[in-house]
């Protein structure tokens, strides 16, 4: 058994690149490796900020021999029949074809063809610089005068099976068995022979950290420690920790002083710009709590003064970069929030829609309807939603725009607003992600919701709905938001009626001229707001299925035709306790067989609108026949006073004494009689059980 060790080294791989390529890279050299015919123990990749790498361990030398047999046509068979078998078998004559006889179909030829194996050399050295041509880079480049496209400049391959060079040349890049370290610490190179010399010698006088997870975890706890000895708390990042894992070989962590000044800033602001500008990591003081004069950056390089300097440097870098946002910060809090907002009115929305301050109207008038729904102050509400988007003309949030909202916040608290309307113009774009917390003040969901509404109500007017992976104006996550914001607030809305109030708006601006003359809010029809409400279905069922529930069951209960969420769920929730139980599972199976007969007649001829059972046909009737009337006259009068208390728990325990009547009247009695009587009573009993269960779920729209 062989091993086989693979590196591709190049310029700087973008961060954010290098674990796809490395997963690509893995996969690519199984499926070659697979399809050539060669097996092996452990095949295993990693990734760095120069290099891609593949072990093989537990190799095949060399592949098996293959031989196939391709059947052929019949002896006396046509010219062009032998001839295309011939091609197909890769024969030069049919004589090197042998002749079968089948007792039932006669004679025939078979080709037999012998394939032998090939050396793991001669397949690896085919196979490495095919993947290097087809490999895919989001974005890449070429160089010199080749016409080989990688992501950075390639500069060497080291490609070693056993210890010995497998040859071959990609674009005048000859393969071999050196490799180059850190390009300050231990340069190199060293020649290698397989995955062990390479590991021992990288991470040894190379100092080159070679997998993800191994530098993940240097940084790690050199923050922790660094954090530990000055009294700090690391402000945790994961989504910069991966980044800057990618970004040094041989990571050391350095802890940095900030001028204490800058704290006068929005936390925020100095946050984002440490991550965004410089890859630093932002420190809270242990005994405050509070944002700390401090950083932390990882370097490449293990300095002598113990990165004193370095640290210097990075501060002064910080420093301007912070001069900058302080001056956006004084510039923006001398322009009062009313002021930025006027000039909403000159930046395009949505051509259809009208502008920023046109959507700013309309989010404003039904924030204010929904305050009262929502248990908020409408003046506040409104006066929330007509200073929300302000903050995008500011110059902060042109410097920073994921700080939209942030800011708007910060300046509407120095201009004196109320805290309620201050968090409303924060929190108005929450969520914007399934970890981001919803709104949970009444001024911030009025306004949140408002917003999302707005948007949906207005681009399903101007027929402009997501398709298929498109959605430029992240419509699903506007639904799905407010999905959120309803369920994990209890609220109970209406979302027709909510529609309804977003509508009016739209029309209510257009009769007024305030948006051009493409509008078509007044064609929200009532089609449209059903599109709309299954549309919400459809993100209902996202959410509910990360809960664990079933997403037939919300068809289920949608078909009944109720837009509330809260009651939705409640049902979803109670209705898949339910049919987790035997009773659940067996009354549905009772449900199909009922609604099948009933479908089944309804082919033969229009059913009655209300079949009634005569209870004088019940009484003369099977024992069973009438324990099911009874048991189901019970029911239907029991569930009424927990349907009106949404305590739907209790109608399913109530549901469940159905089950052992509907079983019983199944096995003893025949439905489709001959006498017309009695088969339309107990098509009558039947319905009765489809309308009873229908009173809770549509049962027709459940799987099972």
């Amino acid at each position: 058994m062989a091993e086989l060790l693979l590196e591709l080294f190049s310029e700087e791989i973008p961060a954010r690149m290098q674990a796809k390529a490395e997963a690509d890279l893995r996969d690519a050299m199984e499926k070659a490796l697979k399809e050539a015919g060669l097996k092996w123990k452990l095949l295993a990749a990693c990734s760095g900020p120069r290099r891609l790498t593949v072990s093989v361990t537990g190799l095949s030398e060399r592949s098996a021999d293959v031989k196939e047999e391709r059947k052929g046509p019949k002896v006396g068979a046509p010219d062009k029949a032998v001839e295309g078998f011939l091609r197909g078998a890769g024969l030069s004559d049919i004589s090197q074809a042998e002749v079968r006889s089948d007792p039932k179909k006669g004679d025939f030829y078979v080709a037999v063809i012998e394939t032998p194996g090939r050396d793991a050399t001669d397949i690896i050295a085919e196979a490495v610089p095919a993947i290097i041509r087809g490999f895919h880079w989001p974005k890449s480049m070429r160089w010199g005068t080749g016409d080989l496209r990688w992501v950075r400049p390639l500069q060497r391959i080291t490609c070693v099976l056993d210890g010995a060079v497998v040859p071959f040349d990609v674009d005048g890049i000859a393969s071999g068995n050196q490799v180059e370290g850190h390009r300050v610490h231990g340069r190199g190179p060293y020649t290698v022979t397989g995955w062990e010399d390479y590991s021992k010698q990288l991470e040894g006088a190379g100092h080159v950290k070679l997998t993800r997870a191994d530098r993940r975890e240097v940084i790690r706890k050199g923050i922790q420690d660094v954090c530990a000895k000055a009294g700090l708390e690391w402000i945790e990042d994961l989504g910069l920790l991966e980044e800057v894992t990618g970004l040094a070989e041989w990571p050391v962590v350095v802890l940095g002083d900030m001028d204490p000044d800058f704290l006068t800033l929005p936390p925020e602001v100095i946050q984002l710009s440490m991550r965004t500008h410089q890859k630093y990591f932002a420190v809270n003081d242990k005994k405050t709590g509070k944002l700390a004069p401090h950083f932390i950056v990882v370097a490449n390089i293990d300095a002598a003064d113990g990165g004193k300097k370095l640290a210097e440097g990075n501060s002064r870098v910080l420093s301007a970069r912070l001069d900058d946002a302080r001056f956006f910060w004084d510039l923006d809090k001398a322009k009062p929030l009313e002021e930025m907002a006027e000039k909403l009115s000159t930046i395009a929305f949505k051509a259809e829609l009208g502008s920023l301050g046109d959507k700013v109207e309309r989010v404003a008038a039904l924030a204010r309807e929904l305050a009262l729904k929502v248990g908020a102050d409408p003046a506040l509400a409104e006066r929330a939603a007509r200073l929300a988007k302000a903050d995008l003309v500011s110059e902060m949030v042109g410097e920073f725009p994921e700080l939209q909202g942030v800011m708007g916040r910060y300046y509407a608290l120095e201009a004196g607003e109320p805290a309620a309307v201050a968090d409303a113009i924060r929190d108005h774009y929450k969520p914007q992600g399934p970890s981001d917390n919803v709104p949970t003040d009444p001024v911030g969901i009025a306004v949140a919701l408002a917003d999302k509404l707005d948007t949906l109500v207005g681009f399903w007017a101007i027929d402009e709905k997501p398709t298929g992976s498109k959605d430029p104006f992240a419509l699903r996550r506007a639904a799905l938001g407010v999905v959120r914001i309803v369920l994990e607030n209890g609220l109970r809305l209406k979302l027709r009626g909510n529609f309804g109030d977003a509508e009016f708006q739209l029309a209510q601006l257009e009769s007024n001229q305030q948006i051009g003359e493409n509008v078509v809010g007044t064609k929200f029809s009532l089609g449209v707001a059903e599109d709309l409400l299954s549309f919400f279905a459809d993100r209902l069922k996202q959410y509910l299925r990360d809960q664990g529930q079933r997403h037939d069951l919300i068809d289920a209960v949608f078909a009944l035709g109720e837009d509330d969420l809260v009651l939705i769920t409640k049902r979803v929730e109670a209705l898949g306790a339910f049919l987790g139980t035997e009773d659940g599972a067996n009354l549905l199976a009772g449900y199909k067989r009922a609604a099948n007969i009933l479908k089944a007649e309804e082919k033969k001829g229009a059913l009655p609108d209300h079949l009634i059972v005569d209870g004088a046909l019940i009484d003369a009737g099977a024992d069973q026949e009438i324990a099911l009337h009874q048991t189901l006259g019970q029911v239907r009068h029991d569930i009424e006073e927990p349907l009106k208390n949404e305590d739907f728990g209790a109608v399913m325990t109530e549901l469940a004494r159905l089950r052992g009547p509907v079983d019983a009247f199944f096995e003893h009695v025949m439905v489709n009689v001959e006498d017309e009587a009695v088969r339309a009573n107990r098509l009558a009993l039947l319905a009765g059980i489809r309308d009873t269960l229908h009173r809770v779920a549509d049962f027709s729209q459940i799987e099972g």
